[in-house]
């Protein structure tokens, strides 16, 4: 998988091409020193503080924490009218200056489309397909690891009305946490139907010693025994043995309980097995899914599973997805679940005594009832939705990958923040809309150790050029045009004119200095890197020079050799000492 990291344009360094002013980049570092303009009174109400005081010349990004909220009304129906002023939110219990916003509905999707569609110069701008540049990544996940057969059906049906609900710019990919079955991020609804054909149950190596065998030895019969010492539960299962494989001879309870023992071990071996490769695949859609342009969402369909002692592997699968800033959202496949039914279909006979029934009973109870306690944790610690105890799979997964009719961004840097690497509760509040629901993540993990200024750049910049939002801290605004540069190659340029007349630069050896670094990236139609390239320019302008870049501002130019194609283009800058940034994103249509 191609990801920023393998670009050539991290750490690369170029001439920026400065229309009319004869300037060329210097390699000298630049001092990152400049500090906000105005102070904030202490005193004041940090939940105020952000929507009364006057915009900062500069706007620096230090430990900016991101948190995307969904709000319904009491009848469920997503609220699209709030300001910052609604909003409070909590770290670790304390109260935190909301210091940007911003609101996503499909309006500000559709200005959006039609403002990158506009980008293109060299014909008339493809407004037809201008609703179709990617915004969307759905990454739907079966979880065929632990699918039953009877769930496949269902499953198959449902997934069919979410692609065939569609919208132009969303892309959807299929993915299973066996492995066997991948189908890349598209808006070729056929492609995805004929791939959900091969929706199946995958256990890995779980299962053994379960079903109509005789004993039944189920996974969490196995962890109670073995990771919790439930002796219980041997004895139950001991019965069991001594009934099926001992014919009731008391004289043999010894070795029933040897086998049941073994029975327990390799029945925990083999769901760890089919555990840990569900949460590698996820993993690997996890960070397949992270390399997309605009908004990524992941939904996880599967009966649940137990965790057992994996506890770690939930923590990192959310705490990637939260730093990826992916909402996992999960549906529950097992429909209107009832425990009383619990774990015996029509193919599966029980097998158990009138002795141990009651218990092995209770037991499937038990385990079918934890068993989506991961479904929620992942959905709630990512600020996604779980989606259970209805039999409508269609309609959930409808509701799981449709955009919500509005969202807003809320950001805020944690006041005296401890570089200690923990867990930080996240808590957003409506004080004066108590009937509201709120939808949003649960927390983040705090940075073990302050990021050197390099890499703090470079994670900046790598998170602006995989979402779709605009920076404006520095007006930006790009050009596109393309010829024919031989045979079927096509030389594409990228104008992009900058301002900065607002940007600090600093006085050193009577010049004028700032470092800004240029990264611009091709992605297809289907938001898969293409090229890219960035140029990285120490300015060390004398007054008269400075006074023209600060007047006309910037001209850049960077060139690219493509294919015939839809292609989107992302362009991002950084300036070094104030840390503010600008962020566009273009259309081209190459014929």
């Amino acid at each position: 998988m191609k990801t920023i990291q393998r670009m050539r344009i991290l750490g690369a360094l170029g001439v920026l091409l400065l229309a009319g002013t004869g300037l060329t980049g210097q390699t000298k570092e630049a001092n990152s020193s400049a500090k906000p303009a105005g102070t904030q009174n202490s005193n004041a109400n940090p939940a105020t503080q952000g929507n009364t005081q006057q915009t900062p010349a500069i706007k620096l990004r230090v430990n900016l924490v991101q948190v995307k909220v969904v709000v319904r009304d009491e009848k469920g129906r997503v609220v699209k009218d709030l300001q910052p002023e609604d909003f409070q939110v909590y770290d670790q219990g304390k109260l935190q200056m909301i210091s940007t916003f911003s609101v996503e509905t499909p309006e500000t999707l559709r200005k959006r489309a039609e403002a990158a569609a506009k980008t293109q110069t060299t014909a008339a701008p493809v407004a037809a397909k201008s609703q179709e540049i990617p915004q969307r990544f759905v990454a739907l996940v079966m979880d065929d690891v632990h699918l039953e057969t009877w769930d496949v059906p269902a499953v198959r049906a449902g997934t069919q009305k979410l692609i065939e609900s569609m919208q132009p710019n969303d892309r959807i990919g299929i993915f299973s946490t066996s492995g066997e079955m991948r189908e890349e991020f598209t808006s070729e609804q056929a492609a995805l139907t004929a791939k959900l054909k091969e929706l199946s149950a995958r256990p890995i190596l779980g299962k053994l010693n379960s079903g109509s065998t005789c004993p039944e030895v189920s996974y969490y019969m196995a962890d109670q025994v073995i990771n919790h010492n439930d002796q219980d539960v041997l004895k139950v299962l001991r019965v069991e043995v001594l009934n099926c494989q001992f014919h009731n001879d008391p004289k043999l309870l010894g070795a029933a309980q040897g086998v049941a023992e073994s029975l327990l071990r390799q029945e925990l071996v083999a769901g760890n097995a089919d555990n840990q490769a569900t949460y590698r695949h996820v993993e690997e859609t996890l960070r397949s899914l992270s390399t997309k342009p605009g908004e990524r969402v992941m939904i996880l369909v599967s009966p649940g599973f137990l965790l057992a002692s994996l506890y770690s592997e939930e923590t990192g699968l959310i705490e990637k997805a939260n730093r990826a800033g992916i909402v996992i959202n999960s549906l529950d496949a097992r429909g209107l679940f009832s425990p009383a039914s619990a774990g015996h279909g029509i193919s599966r006979p029980s097998s158990d005594t009138h002795v141990t029934s009651d218990y092995l009973s209770d037991y499937r109870i038990q385990a079918q009832t934890e068993a989506d306690s991961v479904l929620r944790d992942v959905a709630e610690s990512t600020g996604g939705t779980f989606f259970h105890n209805s039999n409508d799979l269609g309609g959930g997964l409808q509701q799981l990958g449709a955009a919500p009719g509005a969202s807003y961004l809320l950001g805020y840097s944690p006041d005296d923040q401890k570089l200690d690497g923990k867990f930080h509760l996240i808590k957003v509040t409506l004080p004066m809309h108590k009937n509201y629901a709120v939808q949003a993540r649960h927390g983040y993990y705090a940075p073990a150790k302050a990021a050197e200024p390099d890499e703090k750049a470079k994670q900046e910049i790598e998170a602006a050029v995989y979402s779709q939002d605009e920076i404006a801290d520095m007006p930006l605004e790009i050009r596109t045009k393309y010829q024919k540069s031989g045979g079927d190659s096509v030389e594409l340029t990228v104008n992009s004119h900058l301002v900065v007349k607002d940007v600090a630069f600093r006085k050193e050896d009577g010049k004028n200095c700032n470092k800004l670094t240029v990264t611009t990236v091709i992605f297809d139609e289907n938001g898969e890197y293409v090229s890219g390239e960035q140029k990285v320019l120490d300015l060390r302008l004398e007054d008269e020079k400075f006074a023209l870049v600060s007047r006309y501002g910037l001209q850049i130019q960077t060139r690219f050799e493509l294919k015939p194609g839809s292609y989107s283009v992302r362009e991002v800058v950084r300036e070094a000492d104030g840390a503010q940034m600008a962020a566009k994103t273009g259309e081209v249509e190459i014929p």
